[in-house]
């Protein structure tokens, strides 16, 4: 095995510097995804069958297709269709809000689920609105019900997020592959990212962790 990572060293804060790109993707897109996966999971509850079924086809289409498919279509597709050029940013961050959004939908669909069923009906006897009902009674105790599920959402969506090295995003993993070929050497760059990624889940892991225990003490 002929292996030097000395040859990378110079090339290390080039590579870094996509750190700040992966996280700007990722945190667009869960703040987008968790707004519209909320919307879709309450939806998903209603009585309204066109809002239920609405609900439901969309989240079957995202989950049945393929994630790259996905940002291929709107980052190339869409511009051929409506004549506009989309950025990587854009074209990434619809793509991964789109697509965690149907999954966040049904973790929280099943967290309000999971509410005791006592609470909402004695909510509605004392008149409190629905919309504030959700918000302020249901909804917190569904995401204590939900954070580990959320966390694999996010720590899933932050590796998802390497797929925008496809449309020419300089992330973690463009930034590699373009060491890779100038050096001429693959093995050492690409592990060097692999050890980024994992140190970041590493920091997400625990930072829900710390955030699942303080929930917990506050029951």
């Amino acid at each position: 095995m002929n292996l030097d990572f000395s040859k990378i060293v110079p090339s290390i804060p080039f590579i870094l510097s996509g750190i700040g790109v992966t996280l700007e993707y990722m945190l667009l897109s869960a703040v987008l995804g968790l707004l519209w996966g909320v919307v879709l999971a309450l939806f998903k509850i209603s009585n309204n069958k066109y809002l239920n079924g609405f609900a439901v086809v969309y989240t079957s289409i995202f989950r049945g297709t393929p994630l790259i498919v996905m940002l291929a279509l709107i980052h190339y597709a869409v511009p051929q269709l409506t004549g506009y050029s989309i950025q990587p940013l854009q074209s990434g961050v619809i793509t991964f809000a789109l697509n965690s959004a149907a999954y966040i939908s049904e973790t929280i669909r099943g967290g309000i689920i999971s509410v005791d069923k006592g609470q909402r009906e004695a909510a509605l006897a004392l008149g409190i609105p629905y919309k504030k009902m959700m918000w302020d009674i249901i909804l917190p105790q569904a995401v204590k019900n939900i954070l580990p599920a959320m966390v694999n959402e996010s720590i899933a969506l932050l590796k998802d997020t390497a797929l925008i090295s496809t449309i020419g995003a300089l992330d973690l993993l463009r930034r590699g592959n373009l060491v890779a070929a100038e050096k001429y050497i693959y093995f050492e760059p690409l592990l060097f990212v692999a050890a980024i990624y994992y140190g970041m889940v590493m920091i997400l892991t625990f930072g829900a962790r710390v955030l699942e225990r303080r929930l917990r003490r506050s029951d």
